[in-house]
């Protein structure tokens, strides 16, 4: 099976066919990471409700949690109004960062410069 025709002509893929993806706590709000998508790892992520993404680092697909039991429940999932980018509401279970730390941006935060 493939992603459904209506869902894959509102997409917009960058030259290599790959989307961002924010993984987002669902009941939160706490943004967890980015990762990329493509258009079947969008249809696994839809069809088996389990986060699946594509590893450009590695070229393939991986489940989040797989390997680190650190699994990300789908709980929603939505494209923004450019369709450029897709919202992944997860329950997340343990870290959702490679480091093992709960989210990707829990380093301190950048300087603004203010006038």
């Amino acid at each position: 099976m493939s992603l459904d025709p209506e869902i894959a002509a509102r997409l917009k893929r960058n030259p290599d066919g790959l989307i961002p993806a924010i993984a987002q706590q669902y009941d939160t709000g706490e943004v967890l990471m980015l990762a990329w998508m493509n258009d079947e790892a969008l249809h696994r992520t839809l069809t088996t409700g389990r986060a699946t993404y594509w590893s450009r680092s590695r070229g393939e697909y991986w489940v989040k949690g797989a390997t680190s039991g650190n699994v990300q429940e789908v709980k929603a999932v939505a494209l923004d109004c450019d369709g450029d980018t897709i919202l992944v509401k997860v329950d997340q279970a343990g870290g959702a960062c490679h480091t093992g730390d709960r989210t990707c941006f829990d380093a301190a935060p950048l300087k603004i410069a203010l006038g």
